[in-house]
C-alpha cells in the first residue's frame, strides 16, 4: 500500500510512517510530496493521504495522525499509548503533556536541519521511533543511574557541586574594604592627580598583589577591569551632577577627577553616546 504526505516531515510524518510499518503495513511505501500536490499524486498513484488537511488520516482536535492511527486501526499496546502523548506534545509544541515531548521535538528538529533527503529522514527516524518504543516498553520506570554506588556517587558529586557554587558565591573580606577604599576617593574628589587612586595603591591598601588584584577584579566588579569600573563611577557621579544647574561643566570635571573639561566630554560621550552639555539639556528638557 502507497502513503503520501507532505515533504520535510519532523514529528507526526515521521511517527505515523514507523506506526504504519511497524503495526499497519510492513511493506507499506512512504512518499513525501510538495503540500500542495499531495491530493493529486495521491489519486495518480492510487495512494492514501495523511497528515494533511481534509483528508481521513489527519489531526482531529487536540489529536494528532498518531493519535488517529490507533484508533482507526484499534492498536491496543500499551506502549503506544504511553508514546501518543510525546508525538502528540512534540508536533503540537504543547510540550506539557508529556516530559519527553520537548526532547523529541528537540531530535526531530535537528534531524531535519541535518538531513535534507525525506527518504534518509524517515530512515533515522524509525530508529528514533524503535528506541522511543523500547523505552515505553521497558525502561519507561528506569532512570540513569540504578546501582547504590552510582546513587552514592551522584549524591557526592552533586554536594560537592553545590558547596563549590556556594564558595563562590562568598565575597572576600578585601572586597568590602575595596569598594569603601575607591567609593571615598570617588566621594572626595581624589580619583585623578597627585592623591588619586591607582592599582598600585589599593593593592597596598588591602594588602594584595597587585597582579592577583587586576586579575580577580572584574570577578566581583561587574565583569569590568580595575580602569573601567574607575571610569564607571567618574561617569555616573558626573551625571549626578549634570542635573545639578548650579555646576558648570568644568566644576563637574574638576569634581569627578578629570584634568579638563576636554578630557571630562570625550571620556562622557564616549561612555554616554552624548556630550554633557546634550545630556544636560535631555535631562531639563524632560523635566519640564
Amino acid at each position: 500500500m502507497i502513503w503520501i504526505t507532505r515533504e520535510r516531515p519532523k514529528i507526526d510524518r515521521i511517527a505515523c510512517p514507523w506506526l504504519i510499518r511497524r503495526f499497519i503495513d510492513p511493506e507499506a511505501q512512504i512518499v513525501f510530496v510538495p503540500a500542495d500536490e499531495v491530493l493529486a499524486q495521491a489519486a495518480a498513484l492510487g495512494a492514501t493521504p495523511f497528515d494533511v488537511p481534509g483528508v481521513e488520516f489527519s489531526h482531529y482536535g487536540t489529536d494528532c495522525t498518531f493519535d488517529y492511527f490507533l484508533k482507526k486501526y484499534d492498536l491496543r499496546d500499551p506502549a503506544l499509548h504511553t508514546m501518543a502523548p510525546i508525538v502528540r506534545g512534540a508536533d503540537t509544541d504543547n510540550h506539557a503533556l508529556a516530559e519527553q515531548a520537548a526532547g523529541l521535538w528537540a531530535i526531530s528538529a535537528g534531524l531535519a536541519h541535518n538531513l535534507r533527503d525525506d527518504e534518509a529522514l524517515l530512515a533515522q527516524g524509525m530508529v528514533i521511533y524503535d528506541a522511543l518504543y523500547s523505552w515505553a516498553t521497558y525502561l519507561q520506570h528506569e532512570k540513569h543511574t540504578q546501582s547504590p554506588t552510582e546513587n552514592r556517587l551522584a549524591q557526592v558529586m552533586a554536594t560537592y557541586l553545590a558547596l563549590q557554587k556556594k564558595a563562590r558565591k562568598r565575597t572576600p573580606g578585601w572586597i568590602r574594604e575595596l569598594e569603601t577604599l575607591i567609593q571615598e576617593h570617588v566621594d572626595t574628589n581624589r580619583i585623578g592627580g597627585p592623591a588619586g587612586i591607582s592599582l598600585k595603591a589599593v593593592s597596598e591598601a588591602v594588602q594584595l598583589n597587585p597582579t592577583y588584584l587586576s586579575r580577580e577584579f572584574a570577578t566581583h566588579f561587574d565583569n569590568l577591569t580595575f580602569g573601567e569600573y574607575i571610569r564607571k563611577l567618574r561617569i555616573d557621579k558626573a551625571i549626578q551632577l549634570l542635573d545639578q544647574p548650579a555646576y558648570s561643566l568644568l566644576d563637574i570635571a574638576y569634581l569627578t577627577g578629570f584634568s579638563d573639561q576636554s578630557h571630562f566630554t570625550r571620556v562622557f560621550k564616549k561612555v554616554v553616546g552624548t556630550s554633557p552639555s546634550a545630556y544636560r539639556k535631555q535631562a531639563q528638557k524632560g523635566k519640564e
